[in-house]
């Protein structure tokens, strides 16, 4: 059995939501919170991927759920990251509401967090995942959280106990999981970091004037460099200084410009909003942080920490090319160029959250497609098992919709192949692919959609120059010219048959065909027949000179074709050279 089939966690955890709620006399709601302080890269994805996976599935089975995406915009903007049309100048807004601070060069929009919640946005769309978004700078500033806040000030004392005895804590981070990353991807995961994430690990602080959890905005400078100096419970007034030398005394109840410290605003929202199921990342779950500290604080609300699995961290294959160009780790929208939605869908769901995991935007994308289309024949055919079944589902639909899939999927790698091959050209291309199997040949390009356009754009952007395939435009005359005896002979049997049980090669243009006969040759030039199958076990030295004779026969092959010792599938390149070009690149 798969790891799938023995723990279906999303199974598993929609059982667990469903009995949380109704012990609680509430409906299910699961939550995420977002910082659209930079790119929502693909790490930060698993923070709305695991809750929409289980509400899903609780919906699917006809129980009411809810998920709920917290945007954390009026989180203050705490570095410049490495964004393109950012430069240092924005350091200026440090300290301000995202929803304050102003959007990179050239964004149609009106502050840098409505720029970076559309871009997740997006690609939250394109994943099939629907939800209820809630502004926390609406929430705010619109007087929402009004009585919270009040009460949260009413009850400073019991708070600030509850956080001092985890303020000597050593803090721990998820850095054992980024061990295995290079170098060079080690430093864009911590570029990503910097600019996007969770809200920042904050509990305000015991000053002079004691302790407060809540912290205004300055309405001078609008930066949050402020200090709380005096509260009056009885009449709500509030005074506090700010590193730009302003003071100001103002009532609690009717300001509208701040916001409840990190670790006391998220327990607070928990029952605001009833959450019943919310997960975290390693950060928050360490000693001392804030999912810790939120389940004695949760009931100072009146409410119970809701039920939250860690999440661990998402490796990026491919991240170190992305991020020069780029800045920071890719988001949703910049995989989904290169790789169809129930594919990322998948690779989400069939991991349970603490497992770490790769999503590769390198040339092992090939790799993942080819588990994917194989988990597609399982289900279409009559090996799949439950769990089988489950991840499909789970991938393709919500139960809502049913996501866009390839009509006739052609292996991934193939595409990538004749699409670099023909340089993208349309003709050539589908003239190519429409001969790969004659039994169910591919009449438009249009039925490889979405799959062609996903793997078109991973050649343009993502295939390096070395690998690129470029044809010889002239035979090599220099190799040709110092053949030996028996490279002759292959290239002969490989054209013509030559005396074989071969057929001249044009009478096997076809994948399989092609398969065939470049396989064939190396055993015929051994004295061979051409479908000969050698035993590993029982005659391990003839298999193995065997393997030589094609390896060798392959470099040739490579050689006189495109310049290189490797490339493409052999099959799939001659298919795109066409029979007069190969004979002509291959006649000795």
């Amino acid at each position: 059995m798969t790891e799938q089939q023995l723990d279906d966690w999303v199974a598993r955890l929609a059982d667990e939501a469903i009995a949380v709620a109704k012990e609680r006399g509430t409906t299910v709601v699961c939550a995420s919170g977002i910082s659209p302080s930079g790119p929502v890269h693909l790490g930060n994805l698993r923070e709305v991927m695991t809750p929409h996976l289980v509400a899903d599935e609780v919906r699917r089975r006809g129980v009411e759920a809810e998920h709920i995406i917290s945007w954390d915009d009026f989180d203050r903007f705490r570095k410049v990251p490495n964004v393109a049309g950012v430069d240092k100048s924005w350091a200026q807004h440090i300290g301000k509401p995202l929803t304050s601070v102003p959007p990179p060069a050239g964004s149609p929009y009106d502050s840098w967090a409505a720029h970076f919640r559309a871009q997740c946005e997006d690609g939250l769309a394109q994943l099939g995942i629907t939800y209820r978004g809630i502004s926390q700078t609406a929430q705010y500033t619109s007087g929402a959280y009004v009585e919270q806040v009040l009460f949260a000030m009413s009850q400073r004392s019991e708070i600030d106990k509850v956080l001092g005895q985890y303020r000597t804590l050593p803090k721990q981070t998820g850095q054992k999981q980024q061990q295995k990353l290079s170098e060079d991807d080690q430093l864009a995961a911590a570029e990503a970091a910097e600019g996007s994430g969770a809200a920042a690990e904050d509990d305000g602080s015991s000053g002079a004037g004691g302790y407060y959890p809540y912290k205004p905005y300055c309405s001078a400078c609008g930066t949050d460099f402020t200090t709380v100096t005096s509260y009056d419970d009885a009449s709500t007034e509030m005074t506090y200084t700010c590193q730009c030398g302003h003071t100001e005394t103002v009532l609690l109840r009717e300001h509208r410009n701040g916001k409840l410290v990190w670790k006391v605003d998220w327990p607070m929202r928990w029952a605001y909003e009833k959450v019943t199921f919310e997960p975290s990342g390693v950060d928050h779950q360490s000693p001392g942080s804030s999912f810790v500290v939120g389940k004695e604080l949760a009931p100072i609300f009146g409410w119970e920490r809701p039920l939250g699995p860690m999440y661990a961290f998402v490796g990026i294959r491919g991240m170190a090319k992305m991020s020069s160009s780029r800045g920071g780790v890719p988001t949703a929208v910049e995989a989904l160029q290169f790789m169809e939605a129930p594919l990322l869908r998948w690779l989400y769901a069939r991991k349970r959250p603490n497992q770490a995991f790769d999503i590769a935007l390198d040339a092992e994308i090939q790799r993942m497609y080819d588990e994917w289309d194989s988990l597609v024949r399982k289900v279409s055919g009559e090996s799949a098992q439950a769990g089988d079944i489950a991840a499909y589902t789970r991938a393709t639909s919500t139960a809502e919709a049913t996501l866009p899939l390839t009509p006739h999927p052609l292996p991934y790698r193939t595409i990538v192949s004749v699409v670099d091959i023909t340089t993208g050209d349309e003709e050539q291309t589908l003239r190519i692919l429409s001969a790969l199997d004659p039994a169910d040949p591919v009449t438009s390009l249009d039925e490889l959609r979405p799959r062609l356009d996903r793997a078109t754009a991973w050649v343009e952007q993502q295939m390096t120059p070395e690998d690129r395939t470029v044809v010889r435009t002239e035979p090599d005359s220099a190799t040709l010219g110092a053949l030996s005896d028996k490279q002759r002979d292959g290239l002969r049997i490989l054209l013509d048959g030559n005396g074989s049980d071969l057929a001249p090669i044009e009478g096997s243009w076809t994948l399989d065909g092609l398969t065939h006969q470049v396989y064939a040759v190396p055993k015929v030039v051994q004295g061979k027949p051409a479908d000969f199958r050698p035993d590993r076990k029982a005659d391990p030295e003839t298999a193995a000179a065997l393997g030589q004779e094609q390896r060798s026969f392959f470099t040739l092959l490579y050689g006189l074709l495109i310049g290189k010792d490797t490339g493409p599938r052999l099959p799939t390149l001659l298919l795109a050279v066409g029979p007069e070009r190969v004979r002509e690149l291959l006649t000795p």
